[in-house]
């Protein structure tokens, strides 16, 4: 009788193709357990039936139990898992990422290496945050001081736009009740946008110490793309949910960060952003990886050669 345990893994073939995996899925207070190759997720309402394969990542919120054998499944068949908070506004841990491929992680770190490309990538978040505006040319400190002016004047905008006083931004770390309503749905918002962000750089495979704004913090990347929709979807989020009450304004944030995130769909955004930033010229393509095993050996001048192959016959002594 065959088990579970005795089960081989699936080969790559076998595998679905990450393009047609469903990118990401969140449940949340449920108990997730395995039925053959399928997740069941089941609640007050029944039981619902996941194809296994047909999973990219699967988000792990609020009240989620998840048993071994499902566990053991979604390692098969090269699903992701990441345990955030309600919608993926806060990241707690993570396991392997959605990509069978090293492609962005490599191009990540080979254009952190080089001053120049850190530089080139630097301007393209740049471009994305602010489109319409050419920072080419621009030096670093040139791009930190027009970040600035322009996170300034949406700070002023949207403080008009819903009726707040705004006295500039006030932020103690470690002590959010210091600052005003305002503030603190600014800073609620912001650690949301970290949350998020951190999981699509975990269910990537990135690495979340090479950022090309951000330095010296292991999560230098994650910050860089939370960034890229502070001025589009936290800042505006912020001051609404700060002029309808001072009440209980962290929570209420945290809700609103979430409906809006789930609005307008930001997690598959994060991961095609990501892959326009690091792959540009292959962004058309699968936004969430290879979907093969591909292990190859370096050999000289940045060459790769294939594997599982004994090159001694290759070699003149």
């Amino acid at each position: 009788m065959t088990t579970v345990g005795k089960r081989g893994a699936s080969s790559p073939r076998e595998l679905t193709r990450m393009g047609d995996r469903l990118s990401f899925i969140y449940l949340e207070r449920c108990t997730l357990h395995r039925e053959d190759n399928a997740i069941t997720a089941e609640d007050a309402d029944g039981i619902t039936h996941i194809p296994s394969a047909t999973i990219g990542t699967l988000l792990l919120g609020p009240g989620t139990r998840v048993t071994h054998q499902a566990m053991s499944v979604l390692g098969d068949s090269g699903a992701g898992v990441v345990w955030v908070g309600e919608q993926g506004v806060r990241f707690y841990s993570g396991g392997r990422s959605l990509n069978r491929s090293s492609a962005l992680v490599e191009a990540q770190a080979t254009a952190w290496a080089n001053r120049r490309t850190r530089l080139d990538v630097a301007r393209a978040m740049y471009r994305m945050r602010f489109p319409g505006e050419d920072p080419s040319g621009l030096t670093r400190h040139e791009l930190l001081g027009r970040e600035g002016r322009r996170v300034k004047e949406r700070y002023r905008y949207e403080a008009e736009r819903v009726g707040l006083t705004w006295n500039g931004r006030h932020y103690v770390p470690g002590d959010f009740d210091s600052g005003d309503t305002a503030n603190q749905a600014v800073t609620a918002a912001a650690q949301c946008m970290y949350g998020i962000a951190q999981t699509t750089v975990a269910a990537l495979g990135c690495a979340p110490g090479l950022g090309f704004i951000h330095s010296g913090h292991e999560l230098a990347f994650v910050l860089d793309i939370a960034d890229l929709y502070k001025t589009e979807i936290a800042i505006p989020v912020a001051f609404e949910v700060a002029a309808e009450s001072p009440d209980d304004v962290g929570s209420r944030t945290r809700r609103a960060i979430r409906d809006r995130v789930n609005e307008v769909g930001l997690l598959r955004r994060c991961v095609n952003d990501i892959k326009r930033l690091l792959l540009p010229d292959e962004a058309a393509g699968d936004p969430t990886g290879d979907d093969t095993d591909h292990v190859t050996l370096q050999s000289d001048h940045g060459m790769n050669v294939e594997s599982g192959r004994n090159y001694a016959e290759d070699v003149y002594w």
